[in-house]
């Protein structure tokens, strides 16, 4: 009786230090925080306990941008989830290992650990994760430029999070569309979606962290910027920096930095989007996020192109090129072919030109970037897209003038729009 007493005290103690840690973290004491949850780690025998305390730190650790740390402590969690021989807690643990190897750009490993959640046969816990598990391998399918892939987990995730009526997933989901469709170049809905999350944190995020706020205005920044309206895009963009800065937010930061240096050269800033793009570069290097830094090169690409210096163009367009062969983000070296082509036309280059206009090409037939409808290319300048419910896409205008009821990619009858 007094060793289950022992063991009972051990666990309240626990639980007790647990939620001692998270006020520190929620009065933005972070550092505080970490050493007390690390104190439990280090003395607490209870496996639930540690699972819990190992769950903080992840989450914590991804926060500040310590990607290494938060997939170390994902490693430490799947063995405490193996010791507990609970499938929630597995599933769990998987998915916060799938979320460390996406924050690392790890994105084949992320969708490998995201499957394997998606096959567990846990209960209706596990069950609620899998809209948690859609999203994280959406993101790693849009980071390796698979569109289609992409748009259907985005899909799943939002179905989950309408189901179960969870608003900050249903938020995360929407920014991430933002994120898409910023990419393949519809900007109205690249605004839409983060606009939607803005609501959502509006009507019902009055107890949730202010991170949720942050990451729809620094969407809503990126869609405005597009559209040319840099006056809104640098407002949502400050607001974004000032909750980043204030929790200490280094993922964030690097992004807004990013952010404020597109804005700058869109107004031929090239002085003042240069030290920006420098400060985002360091972060970005800092964390992990070669993602970033490829849009981080791209711009300063761009900055030397404005400037007439195409050597240095090109110097930053070999160490764009470099990560995003590493990574596979294939949109990222369209992007780099089609400079590299601009750049070699202006040098009179011809077999250089030539040769990134064939690989330009193959890029957009590998990622399907065209209509199946009228064949034009999607993803080269601001265009109205609509998806259909196999999550193939096409431009708004042929969908509508064509009157077909069928998806001319694979067939599949499609009476309504997709979710997205």
């Amino acid at each position: 009786m007094r060793l289950f007493n022992a063991w009972e005290m051990g666990q309240d103690q626990t639980k007790q230090q647990i939620e001692k840690g998270l006020h520190l973290y929620q009065s933005n004491q972070t550092e505080k925080a970490l050493r007390v949850w690390m104190r439990v780690l280090e003395k607490s025998a209870d496996p639930a306990g540690r699972f819990r305390v190992l769950g903080c730190l992840i989450t914590a650790h991804a926060e500040m941008g310590r990607y290494k740390d938060m997939l170390k402590f994902a490693v430490v969690q799947i063995d405490t989830a193996r010791e507990l021989e609970d499938p929630d807690y597995l599933t769990e643990s998987y998915l916060n290992l799938a979320r460390s190897n996406e924050k690392l750009c790890e994105f084949q490993k992320t969708i490998s650990y995201c499957k394997t959640c998606l096959n567990m046969q846990g209960t209706t816990v596990s069950l609620q994760l899998n809209g948690q598990v859609s999203l994280s391998m959406g993101n790693a399918f849009l980071g390796l430029s698979i569109f289609q892939k992409a748009l259907e987990c985005f899909e799943k995730a939002l179905r989950y999070a309408h189901n179960n009526d969870d608003k900050m997933l249903e938020c995360r989901v929407c920014c991430s569309l933002g994120n898409f469709y910023a990419q393949i170049k519809d900007y109205e809905k690249a605004l839409f979606f983060p606009c939607k999350a803005a609501e959502l944190v509006n009507d019902y995020g009055k107890g949730w962290s202010l991170k949720y706020r942050a990451m729809s205005q620094y969407h809503m920044a990126v869609a405005y910027r597009k559209l040319g309206r840099l006056a809104d895009a640098m407002d949502c963009c400050e607001e974004s920096m000032k909750i980043a800065l204030q929790h200490g937010d280094r993922p964030l930061q690097a992004l807004c930095l990013l952010c404020f240096a597109d804005i700058h050269r869109s107004r031929k800033d090239v002085q003042t989007a240069i030290p920006r793009y420098d400060s985002s570069m360091s972060i970005m290097t800092e964390i992990g996020n070669r993602l970033g830094l490829i849009q981080v090169l791209l711009g300063v690409t761009k900055c030397w192109m404005i400037q007439k210096e195409l050597d240095k163009a090109l110097e930053s367009i070999e160490k764009a090129q470099e990560l995003a062969e590493g990574l596979g983000n294939k949109l990222g070296l369209l992007k780099l072919h089609c400079l590299c082509e601009r750049i070699y036309r202006t040098k009179g280059q011809q077999r250089e030109l030539r040769d990134h206009v064939v690989k330009f090409h193959e890029c957009v037939e590998e990622m399907e970037l065209y209509c199946g409808m009228c064949g034009e290319s999607i993803g080269e300048k601001n265009n109205q897209l609509q998806a259909l419910p196999c999550s193939h896409f096409f431009h708004l205008k042929c969908l509508q003038t064509d009157g077909t009821r069928g998806c001319p990619n694979c067939r599949r009858l499609s009476v309504k729009p997709g979710y997205v």
